[in-house]
This record gives structure tokens, C-alpha cells and sequence, in this order.
């Protein structure tokens, strides 16, 4: 039976790796129907809204979405579309896995993370007003609902996955109340999860152990706002965001998108590197059961990279988003 995926190309250089990242997922074996939907900048300038009730409808429908970058104007403009689609589906946990890869600089070996990011609520929940003319003021929300099943997320893929140890991130020293109740909910979930060994970092000490020792984390889980950092620190880690793919995990659907920008600047010019599009079908690939084409697909990537003849500019080439996608097709068969 068929899949259906909604399919969200997204703007800038969207429209280019959603169109080879679809050539190569077709090409893994894996029976899947496409349902394209637009959102975006160039939504908001036609019919003036950047996330149509169209795209929310399929998503909750099919379960499964693709998507790639989309812009958020900085300072001023239309919300986050991506916040947007994570608010109205409830995409509650982020998922961030940062894995080292063939070929890829980077001054770290054998890195393997993976960061589930609470996607909800603490700063990002938006709520802020104004405080006079001078001041303007954010709101913190941490609930135990929310950090409640964050981290049961990270736990459960630990368990599933035969990780062994889950670090939860805070900074329950100065925010006592609201990071506070964050790290009491996960050293409760912590004791029905006796196989899998548990301990907590400020955030701070966290990103320079990061920095120093990388491979005394397994899976990490957070508020927010310190998801957002880390999870782009650790992207990092392994060469930066060209090979980083990530998920957005609800209850009823989950959107798997890349975790780069627009790029609008090389919009059009066939020079985007597709991996972590790509890599981004591998985790779609396996949330649907087809787990033999996505390790198909990740072997095929990981040996593109290896032999350095398809590499795009950001890795040091000049292969454009069409070769590399070719050269994984051709790995693939």
C-alpha cells in the first residue's frame, strides 16, 4: 500500500532540494504518492498568509510531511511558518540527530547525538509585549505536560534505539521555578527507565563539554530555546547544517524538514547541497517501515561523500544539487 506524504518545498532554495531529494527517495523502492503543497514567502505575497489551512489540512490527513526551508523575516514580517505547523499539529518534541559523516569537515571523529529539543513552549511560545516605550518583555512558559512528554520522547527512543544515557539540559540554578520543574519531570521519568542512565548539565557547562568532549553524550533533551542553540552547536560538531536532517514529532503526524535556512542568495542557481534534505527522506523513510531503503539510502549517501568526487561547494566541491542527487541515485541502484 502507497504512502501518502505531504510534500512542503518550502522558498529560496526549497523548491530545488525538495525536487532531487523526491528523485532520490523514488528511487530507494520506497511506494510512496506525493500531495505538494506551497507555503511560505511567496504565499504571503499572493494570497497573504504564509501557512493556508490547506497545508495544515493534508499534513493532519496523511500523518507524514516533507518539507523544505522556508523564510522568517527577521524582526518585523509574518510568524514562523515552521513554529506555525509545530502549533497547530502539535509537534511536541524535535528531533535532532548529529552523526559524523565521510568527507565532511570537521575537527571531530566518530560524533554521534542526538538532540530531542521540547518544540512547544518556553520562550518560543511568543508570548511578549511591550512594557512602555522602553522595555519589552517575554514570558517563560515550562509546563509538566509539556516537559512531561519531551522527555518521555527521549527516553522511549533511547530505550528503542539501545542508546544508553539521556542528559537533561537546564538552568534550574537560576531559574528555579520554571527550568526547575523542567529537570524535577525528567529525574521522575529518569526511575522508569532503570536501563538507561540518566544525568542533567546547566546549559552552559553543556556547551563547553560539548565543546571539549562530545562523545560523553548520547541523546540530550531541553527547553526550547536551548534545543534551538545546542542542536546547531552539534550540527557543528559534525560539519555544519548541509548534512543535518531533523523531525517534528506529534502525537498525529510528524513533519521531517532539514534544518538550514532558505539560502536565498543561491536561490535557483543549482548549487544547494540536497544531503540534509536527503538524510531528512532516510528518517521518513524508517518512520513509515521502510527500514531497509533507509539504510539503503543512508549507505548510499555515506559512500557519495566517501569518495569525494560529488561534493557541493559548502563541502569543499562543486558538484551542483543535481549531481549529488544523481550520484545517490546511482548508488542506490
Amino acid at each position: 500500500m502507497a504512502h501518502v506524504v505531504t510534500l512542503i518545498p518550502g522558498d529560496g532554495i526549497g523548491d530545488e532540494i525538495a525536487r532531487e531529494t523526491v528523485r532520490v527517495l523514488n528511487a530507494t523502492g520506497g511506494d510512496i504518492v506525493w500531495e505538494r503543497h506551497t507555503a511560505g514567502a511567496e504565499v504571503m505575497e499572493q494570497f497573504g498568509n504564509p501557512l493556508p489551512d490547506e497545508v495544515i489540512a493534508s499534513v493532519r490527513k496523511n500523518k507524514v510531511a516533507l518539507k523544505g526551508p522556508i523564510t522568517t523575516p527577521v524582526g518585523t514580517g509574518f510568524r514562523s511558518v515552521n513554529v506555525g505547523l509545530r502549533k497547530a499539529l502539535t509537534l511536541y518534541a524535535n528531533f535532532r540527530p548529529a552523526k559524523t559523516m565521510p568527507n565532511v569537515p570537521s575537527r571531530y571523529e566518530n560524533i554521534d547525538i542526538v538532540i530531542v529539543r521540547e518544540n512547544m513552549e518556553d520562550l518560543y511560545a511568543g508570548i511578549e509585549h511591550m512594557v512602555g516605550d522602553d522595555a519589552a518583555e517575554s514570558i517563560k512558559i515550562i509546563t509538566r505536560k509539556g516537559s512531561e512528554r519531551v522527555v518521555r520522547f527521549a527516553f522511549d527512543y533511547a530505550r528503542r534505539e539501545g542508546r544508553k544515557k539521556v542528559t537533561a539540559v537546564h538552568k534550574a540554578n537560576i531559574l528555579k521555578l520554571s527550568d526547575g520543574l523542567f529537570l524535577e519531570v525528567a529525574r521522575q521519568i529518569a526511575k522508569d527507565y532503570p536501563d538507561i542512565q540518566f544525568d542533567d548539565k546547566i546549559v552552559d557547562n553543556a556547551c563547553m563539554q560539548l565543546v571539549l568532549n562530545p562523545w560523553q553524550f548520547d541523546v540530550m533533551v531541553m527547553p526550547n530555546l536551548y534545543g534551538d542553540i545546542l542542536s546547531d552547536l552539534c550540527a557543528g560538531l559534525v560539519g555544519g547544517l548541509g548534512v543535518a536532517p531533523a523531525a517534528n514529532y506529534g502525537e498525529d503526524a510528524v513533519i521531517f524538514e532539514p534544518v538550514h535556512g532558505s539560502a536565498p542568495d543561491i536561490a535557483g542557481q543549482n548549487k544547494a547541497n540536497p544531503m540534509a534534505m536527503i538524510l531528512c527522506g532516510a528518517l521518513m523513510l524508517e518512520h513509515l517501515g521502510e527500514k531497509e531503503a533507509a539504510e539503503k539510502l543512508r549507505e548510499a549517501v555515506r559512500t557519495v561523500l566517501a569518495e569525494g568526487k560529488n561534493l557541493t561547494r559548502d563541502l569543499g566541491g562543486s558538484a551542483s544539487t543535481t549531481d549529488i542527487a544523481d550520484a545517490i541515485i546511482t548508488k542506490l541502484k
